[in-house]
C-alpha cells in the first residue's frame, strides 16, 4: 500500500488560498454590479409602459411609408369607438395632409415620428430639435394642435435625445408590446402575440400599412375589448406629473406620502 504524507502547513495554506479567492471573488462581483448600477442609473428611459390597476392600454400606428389602409384603419377604429394614436413622419405629412386632418377630425392624437426618419442617437441636440420642430410645425398648421408626445424611429434613442425631447415639449414613447406587423407573417400571429403579451398600462405597436392590418385589427380590439380592456389614446394612458420611469420603462407614479415621513 502506497502512503501519501500531506505538509499540514501545505494543507493550511492551500485552504487560506481558497477562501481569499472565494472571497475576492465576491467582492469584485459585487463591485461589479455596484459599477453596473451605478451606470445603468445615468442612462435615461422612454416610457414603455404605464404602471397602473386600471384595464387601460393604449395602441398606437407608425406612419412612415404609404396611406392604403389608413381609411379602413379609422373605419374600424370607429366602429369599436376606439381611440388611439399616430406617430407621423414630416416627409409623411408632406405627402398625406388631408390624411392628418381626417386622422385629428376623427378624434384620433397625432404624435411626432421626427422629420427625416433617421437613427436619432446619431444626432446632435442641434439636429434632434430639427427634426422635432420641423415636424411638429408641419403637425400644428395642419391640426392646429402642436403634438406633445414623440416616437424615435427604430426604437432609437440616448440620453441626448430623451433630454432635448423633453426640452421641446415632448413625452418620449416606446411600446412594450411589439405586434410584429411588419415582417408580414399574417393575422393569426399579429393577433396572439399581442393578446398573449397585454397587460394593464401596456403601449402596443401597430404599423399604419402593415400588409393584414385591416384583418387583425377587428380582431386584436374584440379580444382585448371582451377581456375588459380600455383602449385609450397614449396621453390619457401615461402620467403628466410626479412619475418616474423604473428600469424597465415603466412609469410609475411617485407616492409622495412616502417621500417626506420626517416628524417634528
Amino acid at each position: 500500500m502506497k502512503v501519501i504524507l500531506i505538509n499540514k502547513k501545505k494543507l493550511l495554506l492551500f485552504f487560506i488560498l481558497i477562501l481569499f479567492f472565494s472571497g475576492s471573488m465576491i467582492y469584485f462581483n459585487n463591485i461589479g454590479y455596484k459599477v453596473l448600477e451605478v451606470l445603468a442609473s445615468d442612462k435615461m428611459l422612454p416610457i414603455y409602459s404605464v404602471n397602473t390597476e386600471e384595464k387601460k392600454v393604449a395602441i398606437s400606428f407608425d406612419a412612415a411609408w404609404g396611406d392604403q389602409f389608413t381609411d379602413g384603419i379609422l373605419d374600424i377604429l370607429d366602429k369599436y369607438k376606439v381611440k388611439t394614436t399616430f406617430f407621423l413622419v414630416g416627409f409623411w405629412v408632406d405627402r398625406y395632409p388631408d390624411m392628418v386632418k381626417k386622422i385629428y377630425e376623427r378624434g384620433h392624437e397625432i404624435g411626432n415620428h421626427s422629420t427625416t426618419h433617421p437613427h436619432m442617437s446619431k444626432l446632435s441636440r442641434e439636429e434632434i430639435i430639427k427634426e422635432l420642430n420641423t415636424t411638429g410645425e408641419k403637425i400644428y398648421n395642419i391640426t392646429g394642435k402642436r403634438p406633445n408626445l414623440f416616437r424615435p424611429p427604430f426604437g432609437d434613442y440616448n440620453n441626448t435625445l430623451i433630454k432635448t425631447a423633453k426640452e421641446c415639449g415632448y413625452y418620449t414613447i416606446q411600446w412594450d408590446v411589439d405586434s410584429l406587423d411588419w415582417k408580414e407573417l399574417g393575422v393569426k400571429p399579429v393577433v396572439d402575440r399581442v393578446t398573449r403579451n397585454i397587460k394593464n398600462g401596456s403601449i402596443v405597436l401597430f404599423h399604419n400599412n402593415a400588409k393584414y392590418v385591416l384583418e387583425y385589427l377587428p380582431l386584436v380590439i374584440e379580444k382585448l375589448q371582451k377581456e375588459g380592456y380600455k383602449i385609450v389614446p397614449i396621453s390619457e394612458l401615461i402620467i403628466k406629473e410626479d412619475y418616474y420611469i423604473d428600469h424597465t420603462g415603466r412609469q410609475r407614479k411617485i407616492d409622495k406620502s412616502k417621500s417626506n415621513n420626517c416628524t417634528k
